[in-house]
């Protein structure tokens, strides 16, 4: 089991990222809310993974703490929820607006991410509910690790940026259509493509 990667950023695709440790390059799967937080190319960041072994693909998957990946794990576990849902769902909200949103059952909130219908999102309250019980200090435990900062705004060319951002949020499971529209919304000159993304999440939610 692969649990931590410390190594060279070497590309960026939303919400794919290759780092290079001890001369391998990991394609690690992340969610938007922890992406924003990488540093940038060619530094060294440290991420805490979860290995997922299937018929037909191993994929990894990163964050920035340890409570992330526990929630991401608890995620899972749940009836109906796999590895690309549970990855859209943490892309669309933070760590610490889904605790909230599961405490204070707002089923509206949800179903505004993709994959997640009306019957899925009560499931996640109900089941997610007991499973807080259950964690104690493992998810809420010191530090501030639910604390996400903005990413900076870099320029870069506008077309390009957008078109990554769809890809993105195609990735995640929203229809090219949609994520078109939503990418389109948010829209300005010179920013990056992980601010069209942030910002295009902030305005689904």
């Amino acid at each position: 089991m692969i649990g931590r990667l410390r190594g060279l950023i070497l590309e960026k695709q939303p919400p794919l990222v290759l780092i290079e440790a001890n001369g391998v390059g990991y394609e690690v799967h992340m969610p938007m809310t922890c992406f924003y937080e990488l540093p940038e190319l060619h530094q060294e960041a440290a991420i805490f993974t979860h290995f997922v072994v299937r018929e037909d693909a191993q994929l990894l998957f990163g964050f920035n703490s340890k409570q992330e990946r526990t929630l991401f794990r608890e995620l899972i576990k749940v009836n109906g929820v796999g590895p690309k849902l549970a990855l859209a769902i943490l892309s669309g909200m933070s760590a610490q607006q889904f605790v909230q949103a599961v405490e204070h059952q707002e089923i509206g909130a949800l179903v505004k991410l993709p994959g997640v219908g009306k019957k899925t999102a009560e499931r996640l309250v109900v089941e997610m509910k007991d499973r807080f019980k259950g964690l104690h200090g493992d998810l809420f435990s010191g530090e501030t690790p639910f604390e996400l900062s903005a990413p900076s705004s870099a320029p870069a060319g506008n077309n390009d940026a957008e078109s990554e951002a769809v890809a993105a949020l195609v990735a995640l499971g929203y229809k090219p259509q949609e994520a078109s529209r939503m990418i389109s919304k948010v829209g300005q000159p010179g920013a990056d493509c992980e601010t069209l993304i942030r910002e295009a999440l902030r305005a689904a939610i």
